[in-house]
């Protein structure tokens, strides 16, 4: 009787198992922002916003440009199986994570975000999100006054860029993509959707995008409908479609 249990038990396990992997990684998401480019090479996209009414996607607003990594993009660690067919995300490679990603909290210059549901976060000129693989505090944002400026050295990335960085607009409004959600060192760190300087300037590995856009996106995400960002190029949207439950895609890179 107890082997028999047993059996019965793995079996179980077999299937749950089998289950996850097979399951879409946009199974709860209502809302879907998604960023296509041409190649892994591409410093370039496109993005498009959709909206889930039952089983269906449709697309919410117009699709608009945005900047990508100077080097491109390459798959993350995120929402979705682990893929090795292609280029990985390492720290410093200048890619923007590739995958299916949570949402983290809105940050931003100002101490309040009137007309955002999501978690906002205001950021001093103590704050830091640390980009060094050794620290215990890796991708994640700190006030150096909370940790010690010895917590952290060697960081380059302040999130006060105005402050630090002659007058740097990027981070005044923004919101977090959960890459590398448990902190892996090495394996990419501080992946946001923030503005950009100049229209079309490639990033270090983030989302850019014009702050008129960043706005209406901060305005429509709601925490209850389970956003999810999305970015591939096209050849991999394609081959994924169906298995990850994507959206179709009209036109979605010239």
């Amino acid at each position: 009787m107890n082997l028999l249990l047993a059996r019965l038990a793995s079996a179980a396990l077999l299937l749950v198992a089998a289950a996850a992997l097979h399951a879409a990684p946009l199974d709860n998401a209502r809302q879907l922002i998604v960023v296509t480019s041409e190649t892994w090479d591409s410093t370039q996209g496109q993005l498009q916003a959709f909206v889930r009414d039952g089983k269906h996607w449709r697309r919410h607003g117009q699709a608009f440009p945005v900047a990508l990594g100077r080097t491109g993009s390459a798959w993350g660690l995120g929402l979705h199986p682990a893929q090795t067919d292609g280029p990985q995300k390492q720290e410093g490679d200048g890619r923007s994570p590739a995958g299916v990603f949570a949402l983290g909290s809105a940050f931003g210059y100002a101490i309040t975000r009137p007309g955002t549901a999501m978690t906002y976060q205001p950021m001093l000129e103590s704050s830091y999100c640390m980009d060094v693989p050794a620290s215990p505090f890796y991708n994640r944002i700190v006030d150096a006054k909370k940790v010690g400026s010895a917590a952290i050295a060697g960081s380059t990335e302040p999130m006060r860029l105005d402050l630090h960085n002659q007058g740097d607009v990027r981070y005044r409004e923004g919101f977090v993509i959960a890459h590398n959600p448990d902190n892996q060192p090495g394996k990419g760190s501080c992946i946001f959707a923030h503005l950009w300087r100049q229209p079309g300037e490639a990033t270090a590995g983030c989302t850019a995008m014009p702050e008129v856009r960043m706005q209406a996106l901060l305005d429509w995400l709601r925490p209850q409908d389970t956003p999810r960002f999305v970015l591939l190029p096209r050849a991999e949207y394609q081959r994924l479609q169906a298995q990850w439950k994507l959206p179709a895609l009209e036109g979605a890179v010239r």
